[in-house]
């Protein structure tokens, strides 16, 4: 009867153990899986445009937002355009910081709808990283993308005639060294 006990308790521990290392393996899990497939619009990321450029062309829609709090102004220089499918494009979107600080921020995005985004591919992209925008700066960051030809031949993503790609920025704290120029904030004198 001990026995029984001890291997039971012993089976429970390990059921515990695998549960947890799950539970730590699943972001980096569902993060690989929605790149792989798309899921959830998720984009894929390349170092360069396939060879092959169809003669077919689909219509990307540019889309931008800030997360509530966000001081910038955030907008696509170009709301639309056409491609050819596999043909490597290039949109810029525009921020422009109206405090009298730096103020650093990171974008999301996404892509509409959700059967594109396994063939939506970003080459290069402002939102692979932080961006730190000064008292008044306006830049314009760029995104070099294609769709993949592959999306011809998905059973339900071939009928796509139009993607919408959006962005979100979110503030996000200044790195270490931009934080160091910011002006102190004023201190009362007694």
């Amino acid at each position: 009867m001990r026995d029984a006990r001890n291997k039971t308790a012993a089976w429970l521990a390990l059921v515990a153990l695998v549960m947890v290392s799950l539970s730590f393996a699943a972001v980096p899990f569902y993060r690989w899986f929605c790149q792989v497939t798309g899921f959830g619009g998720t984009t894929a990321v390349a170092e360069i445009a396939p060879a092959e450029v169809l003669d077919q062309t689909i219509r990307v829609r540019f889309d931008a937002s800030i997360e509530r709090g966000m001081p910038w102004s955030f907008k696509p220089v170009q709301r639309m355009m056409e491609i050819k499918i596999g043909e490597s494009g290039l949109a810029f979107y525009e921020a422009h910081n109206p405090t009298d600080r730096p103020i650093a921020g990171q974008a999301s995005y996404n892509v509409s709808p959700d059967q594109a985004g396994g063939y939506f591919t970003k080459i290069e992209c402002f939102c692979f990283t932080e961006q730190v925008l000064q008292p008044g700066e306006t830049v314009q960051m760029p995104v070099t993308f294609f769709v993949d030809p592959e999306i011809t031949r998905d059973r339900e993503a071939k009928y796509i005639r139009e993607i919408t790609l959006s962005y979100t920025f979110h503030q996000i704290p200044l790195p270490e060294a931009e934080a160091s120029l910011a002006p102190a904030p004023a201190q009362p004198v007694n």
